[in-house]
């Protein structure tokens, strides 16, 4: 159901008001991208693969079956064709006008810097950045879409591995740190594309401290009755029209 007039000028005059707006985001803001996401119904989770998608993507299934993960890894995760849509393109709009200071994001595809956002904290790590394991070389993207099997260094042999953050491996907490910072100082938090059940990212809307958070979100969260406004509808329809 689409969001009524009055709640997006609502919406509108809180971000014409502020001046120091964060975006927090889920995997709902690249979902309109073509992205899937993981809990929807057609999201990965639903989907029938040899080993359930969360145990694959674990430290513990990469270390022991390093072919099978980069099969799934290659078909699911790294999507060829993605564009950032009216959800990207908005926010990079709102930093370059500085309203908004950072995108802090769940997400790992670089849409967000794609559609021209700078200040981008990724608390799940990027598929744009991977390392070899054994001399630390760099490798894009593309280098792990292209080779065949598990991924080697073109310089000493080792295997590669994506700077993504997989189950049982933990967050990045320089980056968790900054996000905190950066909530705790917002006057404006808009929340969007997420179910808010993913720890400890999740628990970061716990250090906002203002009077204006928004949450974007097909459907309900627990943060629901605590935010200043709710927003039932996709994050790239809504910021579209702001």
């Amino acid at each position: 159901m689409a969001a009524s007039a009055e709640i997006i000028q609502r919406f509108k005059e809180m971000v014409q008001g502020s001046n120091n707006i964060v975006f927090f985001g889920g995997a709902g803001v690249s979902t309109e991208s073509g992205i899937p996401d993981f809990r929807s119904v057609d999201g990965l989770y639903n989907q029938k693969y040899k080993f359930p998608p969360e145990t694959i993507l674990s430290h513990t299934f990469y270390m022991n079956n390093p072919e099978e993960f980069y099969k799934f890894y290659r078909d699911k995760i790294l999507s060829h064709n993605a564009k950032p849509n009216a959800a990207h393109l908005k926010l990079a709009q709102l930093e370059k006008e500085g309203k908004l200071k950072a995108v802090i994001t769940q997400n790992i595809d670089g849409l967000h810097q794609a559609a021209g956002s700078k200040n981008v904290l990724e608390l799940h790590g990027t598929v744009h950045k991977n390392y070899c394991q054994s001399c630390g070389k760099f490798f894009d993207a593309k280098y792990m879409r292209d080779y065949p099997g598990v991924p080697k260094c073109d310089a000493c042999g080792g295997n590669i591995k994506p700077a993504v953050v997989l189950y049982e491996e933990s967050l990045d907490m320089d980056v968790m740190e900054r996000a905190v910072r950066y909530i705790s100082a917002a006057d404006m938090l808009i929340i969007g594309g997420t179910s808010l059940v993913v720890y400890p990212a999740a628990g970061l809307i716990n250090y906002y401290n203002g009077h204006k958070l928004v949450l974007i979100n097909k459907g309900s969260t627990s943060a629901d009755s605590s935010a200043d406004l709710v927003i039932a509808d996709s994050i790239g329809a809504v910021m579209s029209q702001i």
